[in-house]
């Protein structure tokens, strides 16, 4: 078993589905659930294999790198890997009972190409390879955007294309400035020889721009919202827990690897919008009156809180950081699934008139609630060990005006969730059925949000990952 190459594995596997499910779409649900219980399973394999050898790293064809490309893993990849199976296998399950057999046909092959896309940008330590997972990321998920009905779905969908290759453009500029400078697209050896000139300032700048407009941190994330709301409700979970964490963990990577010399003015600017994207997406998510939009406008707010590591700086607030990218993408998926119940069953998420819906939804109400408790930081979810972790951090550091916006976005998300519970607990005459739900539909969400909640009880196994391969301290590049 340690001789499975699994980092190629983990590429080929749903590249692979992905087309099976395009040639024989009749069972398509049969082979995507198929692919991502496969993948749960590669994950598993990868993650004992660093166990067992430490920190991985192959070479593409035989051919290292500078003149081949190598795919490398450590317990940053592992962890990102990690949250891409798991929800990506609750949102497989969710999406059995979700789509009709003529969306299923689209969505299948679209979703097994962006997992394909997603575990080849966590694993690629070349950043000309990054860009191609980037664009490949990006095209799939706005096209899955698109399956939605509707001129407002296609114009959400146009303007997050749009978008999405702007982003692209100015992380490949940023990529030619390196490239020209030090002669190499592999992140080990530009970890070695990268030094400060003018031409890594700009590419520190155009990079750093492309990647902050494609994970919408304020003020960059005016595409997101009408994205995520307007999206089949399995898109909307995808883009929110994990298509925007690719893009900061891209920029996470080339933080610590290739441009540690950044001063901390930069730092501390991107901790400055973090801190502007948690309070303004809270403020945003409060006055919401549809409750997709309330939960994209959450993500926005929720984003931000990824952002106060910078400046921090110190391998406690990474951890808490990648804590939080972890809670929140479970909880956050249960949210948009529960919503999407919500949806199906009474055709409209309109907060003011949940209560008449959600007395026949026990299951999904839970899942709402189980998620909110993760958002807002409560223990003894995940959400909370993440908060506690940068709070430790910025108080350690001396920093602790961020510790303050820690908690005041955690005041507003209990604003914003308790606003949707107070409603849903109000007696009304509830509505003539009129339709049923898959039970798969609700259990998807509850196991995402117990997850989410379960992290907190269980935090030794996540934080040993990171740890493989000291990504947060020096000589990890392999």
């Amino acid at each position: 078993m340690g001789d499975v190459p699994w980092i190629v594995v983990l590429i080929i596997l749903p590249l692979t589905g992905g087309m099976a499910c395009f040639l024989f779409p009749a069972i398509s649900k049969s082979l995507g659930l198929l692919t991502s219980l496969a993948v749960v399973a590669c994950v598993w394999g990868l993650g004992w294999q660093l166990e067992e050898e430490g920190a991985q790293r192959y070479a593409i064809g035989g051919w290292g790198a500078p003149l081949g490309i190598d795919l490398y893993a450590d317990g940053l990849s592992l962890l990102m890997l990690v949250v891409a199976a798991l929800v990506g296998l609750g949102i497989s399950v969710y999406s059995c009972g979700y789509f009709s057999p003529d969306k299923a046909n689209h969505f299948w092959p679209l979703w097994l190409f962006l997992c394909g896309a997603l575990n080849a940008l966590f694993l690629s330590s070349d950043i000309f390879n990054l860009y191609v997972t980037l664009e490949l990321l990006g095209l799939t998920a706005v096209a899955l955007v698109a399956l939605a009905d509707g001129a407002e779905a296609l114009t959400s969908a146009m303007r997050y294309l749009l978008i999405s290759l702007l982003g692209s453009l100015f992380y490949l500029l940023g990529v030619a400035f390196l490239y020209h400078s030090f002669g190499s697209l592999d992140i080990a050896i530009l970890a070695q020889r990268a030094e400060p000139s003018p031409a890594v300032w700009a590419a520190v700048g155009l990079i750093s721009t492309g990647l902050l407009l494609k994970t919408a941190l304020f003020p960059m994330h005016f595409w997101l919202p009408a994205a995520h709301a307007c999206a089949p409700t399995p898109v909307s979970a995808l883009l929110s827990a994990l298509v925007v964490k690719a893009s900061f963990y891209i920029l996470l990577r080339m933080w610590l690897e290739i441009f540690p010399m950044v001063g901390t003015s930069f730092a501390q600017l991107l901790g400055l919008l973090g801190a502007a994207a948690v309070l303004w997406g809270g403020i945003q998510a409060l006055r919401q009156t549809r409750l997709k939009l309330l939960i994209a406008y959450s993500t926005v707010s929720q984003l931000g809180y990824l952002f106060l590591a910078f400046p921090l700086g110190t391998s406690l607030a990474w951890k808490g950081a990648l804590y939080m990218l972890l809670s929140h993408a479970m909880a956050k998926a249960a949210m948009f699934m529960a919503a999407g119940n919500i949806l199906v069953l009474g055709g409209h998420d309109r907060i003011a008139e949940l209560s008449s819906i959600t007395q026949r939804l026990p299951l999904t109400l839970t899942a709402f609630t189980l998620a909110g408790i993760s958002i807002m930081g409560l223990p003894p979810s995940g959400g909370f060990i993440a908060k506690w972790l940068l709070l430790q951090a910025s108080i350690e550091s001396g920093q602790w005006w961020w510790g303050i916006i820690l908690i005041l976005g955690g005041l507003l998300a209990a604003a914003y969730v308790f606003k949707v519970i107070g409603h849903v607990f109000t007696q009304d005459e509830p509505t003539r059925q009129a339709g049923t739900l898959p039970t798969t539909m609700e259990w998807s969400a509850l196991v995402l949000a117990l997850v989410a909640v379960l992290l907190g009880l269980f935090t030794s196994w996540p934080l040993a990952i990171m740890e493989i391969g000291s990504p947060f301290g020096t000589g990890h590049s392999g």
